[in-house]
């Protein structure tokens, strides 16, 4: 279709061959209320649930949910991340505002922050775009640990396994 001719039917679907080397879409109906064994355990009263872990280019995509209140981590990236509060509220102790229920958070690299729950919530859930490294730090930044999308697959096999989904289940989340 040249560019000055009109599309007769927009409802139409897109005509061409879908590229054989393209990776498929990863289409999650209800990522919150889903099978309790999709949420990999990261630490006591905390979990994660996968939604894409691209290894080609070093992110991953996940909902943290928080069942404790108090420290959960202090930490730093290198990379932007991007976070979206789907129920509940946390704050970070380097900063005087609180991401709550619909709020946003953008986390600018380099910056560490520690996340805190509140005493009061029960449970909070945050959808997390993570790109690179977190890297987990002690007071004064020196690195105590990190995690990266590799880490976050490994986490997803071991659980995966042990909770009899098998562990290539963790295959449908990584591009």
């Amino acid at each position: 279709m040249g560019l000055q001719e009109k599309d007769e039917n927009p409802r139409t679907p897109y005509q061409l061959p879908f590229p054989k080397d393209a990776l498929e879409e990863i289409v999650i109906p209800n990522a919150v209320n889903c099978d309790e064994r999709l949420w990999v355990p990261q630490a006591e009263n905390v979990w994660f649930r996968p939604l894409c872990l691209n290894r080609s280019q070093g992110y991953w995509m996940n909902l943290l949910k928080v069942r404790k209140a108090g420290v959960l981590s202090r930490h730093r990236h290198p990379q932007p991340v991007h976070g979206w509060v789907l129920k509940g509220r946390w704050y970070y102790l380097e900063h005087d505002w609180v991401a709550e229920e619909g709020g946003y958070v953008y986390e600018p690299p380099g910056e560490t922050h520690t996340l805190v729950v509140p005493d009061d919530v029960e449970e909070m859930i945050t959808y997390f775009q993570v790109n690179g490294v977190m890297c987990y730090v002690d007071p004064w930044g020196k690195v105590l640990g990190y995690e990266d999308v590799f880490t976050k697959i490994d986490m997803c096999r071991k659980h995966f396994d042990e909770v009899g989904l098998g562990s290539d289940y963790v295959e449908r989340f990584i591009r």
